[in-house]
């Protein structure tokens, strides 16, 4: 390797010259897929530099348990793998459900699913609070008074988690 071709994030590839089969064949058992298993693995070292640690240096000082460090970001990235997944489960068996003419085109369903995927990861970055209100107002459709009287909070509270989640809301709008 030339010298003008060094890496970026040394510490990074380090781990993934170090780790990455590894962490591959670690989530390769947990998925039953390879496919899936190295995508994720990638996913896993790209997460890390894009960290402001990662790009920097991936922690101050060298790591003594890099596997252990690893696995932490990789199983995060799992969940939400997992998550995804099950979300589009779900919306393919209601979309089998439907009658043949209410069933939306091909089309109609990558625009759902993906606006699925962005609502889900929108709440997922929501304080547990205002993803509460949200879901509770939104979801379940009851009244301000009502959210307030579930949660045990006031209703000052609960109009400042729903301004807060709307926020969000319109910050993920093209």
């Amino acid at each position: 390797m030339p010298a003008s071709s060094t890496p970026v994030y040394p510490e990074v590839a380090a781990l993934y010259t170090d780790h990455h089969g590894w962490l591959q064949g670690w989530l390769r058992r947990r998925l039953g897929n390879a496919w899936e298993a190295a995508d994720l693995a990638q996913d896993t070292f790209l997460r890390l530099m894009a960290t402001p640690a990662g790009q920097s240096g991936v922690t101050a000082e060298p790591l003594n348990a890099p596997r252990a460090y690893l696995v932490t970001v990789a199983r995060r990235l799992l969940i939400n793998h997992l998550r995804r997944q099950s979300l589009e489960q779900a919306y393919l068996l209601a979309l089998a459900a439907l009658p043949e003419p209410q069933a939306p085109s091909p089309e109609q369903q990558l625009v759902i699913l993906q606006s699925l995927q962005e609502l889900d990861a929108m709440l997922d970055g929501l304080s547990p609070k205002v993803r509460a209100v949200f879901v509770l107002s939104q979801v379940e459709g009851l009244t301000y008074a009502a959210i307030a009287e579930e949660l045990g909070i006031g209703l000052r509270s609960v109009k400042r988690y729903m301004a807060q989640a709307m926020a969000e809301c319109i910050l993920l709008t093209p």
